[in-house]
């Protein structure tokens, strides 16, 4: 066998025994912690939420008013506009805007 190709061949069986070994260690290691998390998951089932405390954030009931009143305005800008182009007759106006507005 010439030189250089008993070189190529070396370098091959030393690359692919150094790759065995190397994903066999990964194996184990991996086996082995996932061993651990396994046994640490059964003393505490929860390990998650130990100790750990939800922030209760207050809902934003400040902005339903505002949004309510902005919603109101938009819907009697448009109920304005059908008035204008003479879509709607003024008790039908008069009754859509009561009914937004609610009274």
């Amino acid at each position: 066998m010439p030189p250089l190709l008993r070189g190529i061949a070396r370098t091959a069986v030393i690359a692919g025994t150094a790759t065995s070994v190397s994903n066999r260690v990964s194996r184990r290691q991996a086996q082995r912690w996932s061993a651990q998390e396994q046994a640490q998951y059964s003393e505490q089932p929860y390990p998650q939420q130990q100790g750990y405390q939800q922030e209760a954030y207050p809902p934003p009931a400040a902005q339903a008013p505002q949004d309510d009143r902005d919603r109101q305005i938009s819907q009697l800008k448009d109920l304005a506009d059908l008035k204008a182009q003479g879509i709607l007759t003024e008790e039908e106006f008069t009754a859509q805007k009561a009914q937004i507005l609610g009274s």
